[in-house]
């Protein structure tokens, strides 16, 4: 096992934070990235800029704080840690603790979420560390994820029969996507086609337009991101916000209007994602949200519909570990698991109209 020190990062690397995070062992994560940070400030979280260093690389990692009244603070180390190998845990888990003993005091307990795969042997080390299992709450901790490393024709050849059918009639067809302007009335635009897509979906908390305008704004402005539309009647009917970070790219939000005329637009909008994507040296894109594997084929999971059509791009379904809570103080995690997390998200909600996390 690596050993690891962990350490606030400095006000040079914060400076110079995606540069860091995106070298990372596996690239980083955009929810890591610090357009991102500056989204999650303004609701509710202070963002933290940890750095983990082992013999022979650094680990920079976001972690976001909330100050729990009575209990002291929460860490929620989003979609990380980033290590080199899920063997590599128990070394943060022990930096963690040692960390907290000695310089951030206070906090009782940190959800963890790194993007490493689930299978038996992490599930293994993760049930031996003591950590405690917690529901998911990134929509891609079960997700397709399409290597657009190779050459474009490859790539769209390695889509099923009916992905690469609707990309190319869309395209004989005359459909067109275009990369909109950063304007209120294109990020309402862009809002508006989300909620068509949310009717109807349970367990759903939708976050406000302020919220959405902030994270797209945010990552244009780093030139992280885009805004792509496709037009029925001159108005847009088909929408996807796609952000690059490091070699990843992911399709982060998406809408659509019911009933459309044009047959293969959602395939094309994907598509055009892919290929401007693959001109920033992006060789990933993450379709980000289906159901796990298992449940691919239940009608009755809540992104049946989202796994079908992301299934159309790549058959292979990534499952990760999820979320995990690494106990540092066991009473006060006692009190937060036993009424004081719902109570926190109880009260945030009412007084934001926000989810918590």
């Amino acid at each position: 096992m690596r050993q690891f020190t962990a350490r606030f990062a400095t006000p040079e690397e914060i400076e110079a934070w995606d540069s860091h995070v995106t070298a990372n062992p596996n690239g980083g994560n955009m929810l890591q990235a610090k357009a991102y940070a500056a989204v999650k400030a303004e609701h509710g979280w202070k963002p933290l800029y940890l750095a983990y260093e082992t013999a022979d690389y650094t680990s920079f990692n976001l972690v976001l704080e909330k100050q729990v009244p009575l209990l002291g603070k929460y860490w929620y180390m989003i979609k990380g840690p980033d290590v080199a190998s899920p063997d590599d845990l128990p070394g943060i888990f022990e930096a963690n603790r040692r960390f907290c003993q000695e310089q951030a005091r206070g906090v009782f307990a940190i959800r963890i979420e790194p993007d490493v795969e689930a299978t038996d042997d992490t599930r293994a080390l993760l049930a031996r560390e003591n950590l405690v299992k917690m529901p998911d709450l990134q929509p891609n901790d079960h997700t397709a994820i399409v290597d657009i490393a190779p050459d474009p024709e490859v790539v769209l050849k390695s889509f099923s029969s009916r992905g690469r059918n609707a990309v190319r009639r869309a395209i004989r067809e005359g459909a067109e996507v275009v990369t909109a302007e950063p304007t209120e009335e294109n990020f309402r635009a862009m809002f508006n086609l989300m909620g068509q897509v949310q009717q109807g979906q349970k367990n759903v908390q939708v976050r406000s337009f302020d919220y959405f305008k902030a994270f797209w704004g945010n990552f244009i402005a780093a030139g992280q991101g885009r805004l792509l539309f496709t037009y029925e009647d001159g108005k847009p009917s088909v929408g996807a916000f796609v952000v690059n970070y490091g070699r990843k790219g992911t399709y982060k939000d998406g809408g659509s209007l019911p009933r459309r005329k044009q047959y293969g637009d959602s395939h094309l909008i994907q598509w055009t994602a892919m290929n401007q994507l693959k001109e920033l040296g992006i060789t990933s894109y993450d379709l980000c949200g289906t159901p796990p594997a298992s449940e691919l084929k239940n009608p009755e999971h809540e992104y049946y519909g989202l796994g079908l059509f992301k299934t159309s791009f790549t058959k292979t379904i990534t499952d990760f570990v999820g979320c995990y809570d690494q106990v540092i103080s066991p009473l006060k995690y006692k009190l937060w698991s036993a009424a004081g997390e719902k109570i926190a998200r109880g009260l945030y909600v009412r007084r934001r109209h926000q989810p918590f996390y």
